[in-house]
């Protein structure tokens, strides 16, 4: 009767709503990454095609065609790949409530080591372990074996439209800048479209990871003119 009770408890808490700050930090990495991307593939294709000539058109035409290719690259691989990620979450999910009416007295032994391997005495350990599991066992055990939140999965959906968006977005940038300015000052519009773009994105980043702003503005700085000078040298050698 208890293991049902604590099944029915256990269901009840994966329906809850509200999204942990994993769930959240998963899109945003996806449209940072994306945005990322999407400014140096599209401004790498910019520079390595207009080396090679200067017809407007074709430029415009080839920076299009790999913003869109590249938008929709990274969402569908955003999207295999936090699927993977959410499917192995819920393998565990179920694994563990397996081991819980099978193995309980290993479950308890597990939860007791973590609280001992953070400076609670045993006898303490044993006591939260056993509290801990009569009330909410899978959410416990799911939190100390894998730092887990039951009911709460990456979503693949949020990622892939995270990273397709600002993947396009990002790319449209340079592109714009491109096409809005006069052709004597098009490309060194592009790059400061790209020096702005980037900038904005290590800003973005180090913001919500409470990083070092500074070093990851001049590091996306650095990346972002790099990229321009390797695809004009490649577009020039060809």
């Amino acid at each position: 009767m208890k293991n049902v009770l604590s099944t029915v408890s256990d269901r009840r808490e994966e329906k809850k709503s509200g999204q942990t700050m994993e769930e959240r930090l998963n899109a945003i990495r996806a449209g940072i990454l994306g945005s990322n991307d999407g400014i140096l593939t599209v401004v790498g294709v910019v520079f390595s095609v207009a080396a090679a000539t200067t017809n407007r058109l074709v430029i415009v035409i080839a920076a299009l065609s790999d913003l869109l290719a590249c938008a929709l690259s990274m969402g569908s691989g955003e999207f295999a790949a936090v699927s993977s990620q959410s499917d192995s979450e819920r393998v565990a999910v179920d694994r563990e409530r397996v081991a819980l009416k099978e193995n309980f007295d290993e479950q308890l032994a597990t939860v007791q080591a973590y609280y001992e391997g953070r400076g609670v005495t045993a006898e303490t350990a044993k006591a939260i372990a056993v509290e801990l599991l009569a009330q909410k066992p899978l959410e416990t055990i799911l939190s100390v074996k894998y730092d887990m939140t039951l009911g709460h999965y990456v979503s693949p959906i949020e990622a892939s439209f995270a990273s397709t968006f600002s993947a396009a977005l990002g790319g449209a940038l340079p592109l714009l800048a491109l096409l809005l300015s006069p052709m004597k000052y098009q490309y060194i519009a592009a790059i400061l479209a790209t020096v702005v773009a980037v900038s904005l994105t290590g800003l973005i980043s180090a913001f919500l990871s409470k990083g070092m702003v500074k070093r990851a503005v001049i590091r996306n700085i650095w990346i972002g003119l790099l990229t321009i000078v390797i695809h004009f040298s490649i577009g020039k050698l060809f």
